[in-house]
């Protein structure tokens, strides 16, 4: 064996052999493509076509089934059980494009909304990969929160909890963390970071609230950053742009950066 090829392979971890790694990347998304034109089929398709959609619902199936090696318990993370619960899926996504539709003025027609949309993107594939950490499946959870991340620029940790009528507008540069809880009808610019505070305890914090909470109503401006899994940003705020918040923030209220000094000079005078 060349001496290389051999040094390379000796200094293996032992993780390298675990399980995860045989999941095909490229299958875990076509399995989020083919849900997303099952849910939304006539959003693709001129009409209704059942034995087209029954089409997808088997090759979906025949992908679950590569996904149950990495599940933490099989028994419990069936495709039925995981099936089940697209409908619930489907009605929390229609009012994402509800939300997005009534909060964006440039919007033409909902429908616009699925097929252009990268917020809804990201937004489609948070709740699919949401569900499948529920049954056990962390690492496809995990692929498919990437796909989403490096296709719109969008971080979404399929561990956080959010609820319906969430608006993502423009969304590049977005990150919310795995304890983030997210309310009902809040909306976030481009460049919001929802994230956790570096401490010295690193890995010993795995499985506690590190994340912040949102309330219902809240709208928080590009560029701003909350941290903390003590910080509550209270119903009905709003957050301005480029804000750092590690502390909770009372309902009703706005939060804004004090401006700058700006200097305007004519040109002519340079």
């Amino acid at each position: 064996m060349n001496k290389i090829i051999e040094e390379l392979h000796q200094i293996n971890p032992s993780y390298m052999d675990e399980n995860i790694k045989k999941i095909s990347r490229e299958g875990a998304t076509e399995f989020y493509k083919e849900l997303r034109e099952l849910m939304f089929y006539t959003a693709y398709h001129e009409t209704f076509d059942e034995k087209d959609c029954e089409a997808l619902l088997s090759s979906a199936r025949k992908r679950f089934a590569n996904f149950y090696k990495t599940c933490d318990d099989p028994s419990k993370g069936s495709f039925d059980d995981f099936v089940s619960s697209l409908s619930s899926i489907k009605k929390s996504l229609l009012t994402d494009i509800e939300a997005i539709y009534e909060g964006d003025p440039s919007c033409n027609c909902p429908l616009e909304v699925i097929l252009t949309y990268p917020g809804f993107t990201a937004i489609s594939i948070y709740r699919i990969t949401h569900k499948l950490l529920e049954l056990g499946y962390k690492f496809v959870a995990r692929v498919l929160s990437e796909y989403a991340h490096s296709r719109t620029g969008i971080d979404i940790h399929p561990g956080a909890s959010i609820d319906d009528y969430f608006f993502i507008d423009h969304g590049t540069g977005i990150v919310i963390g795995e304890t983030t809880h997210i309310g009902k009808h809040v909306k976030l610019y481009q460049g919001v970071t929802l994230g956790a505070l570096s401490l010295k305890e690193g890995r010993k914090l795995h499985g506690q609230k590190r994340h912040p909470t949102i309330e219902d109503n809240v709208v928080i401006y590009s560029g701003a950053s909350i941290f903390g899994g003590d910080t509550v940003i209270g119903e009905n705020s709003v957050i301005g742009s480029n804000a750092f918040i590690t502390k909770s923030i009372p309902a009703n209220s706005i939060v804004r950066v004090k401006a700058y000094d700006l200097q305007i000079v004519d040109k002519s005078e340079n």
